[in-house]
């Protein structure tokens, strides 16, 4: 849950223009994610936590709500949430992604929590305790 992720953004600078790709960047440090072009190609990328990636975006909304001129914002923010959409299993706290699998399928068993989610254990236990005290 706490790997980088990595979302290619193809020809950055030729959609949205070099200011703002250098806004972007200075948002991204904010936001403890790296916005960066891969090698010597046109391409860019954005590195970071899921969550942290998130919080990126929904950033890059507020900015793009306080500037008229952010136009270029729209681009990169529809390629970030729709590569987020690959990686909702980070975006989910581990506790609360065990709560949802077993309340919505009762008779699943330890070893299946433990092999689709590679929790401990200890952790599907627990949640598994939580859950029936309900």
């Amino acid at each position: 849950m706490n790997e980088d992720i990595i979302i290619s953004l193809p020809s950055l600078i030729h959609r949205i223009g070099r200011e703002e790709v250098n806004q972007a960047k200075v948002i991204a440090r904010q936001y403890h994610c790296e916005l960066k072009r891969v090698r010597r190609s046109r391409n860019w990328s954005v590195s970071g936590e899921a969550i942290k990636i998130q919080s990126y975006s929904a950033g890059l909304k507020t900015e793009l709500l306080k500037t008229e001129n952010a136009g270029g914002f729209r681009y990169l923010i529809q390629k970030i949430d729709t590569a987020l959409l690959d990686h909702t299993d980070k975006l989910e706290p581990l506790e609360t992604k065990l709560a949802r699998m077993i309340t919505d399928n009762p008779n699943i068993t330890l070893a299946e929590l433990i092999h689709i989610t590679d929790c401990t254990t200890a952790e599907a236990r627990t949640a598994r305790f939580y859950a029936d005290s309900w």
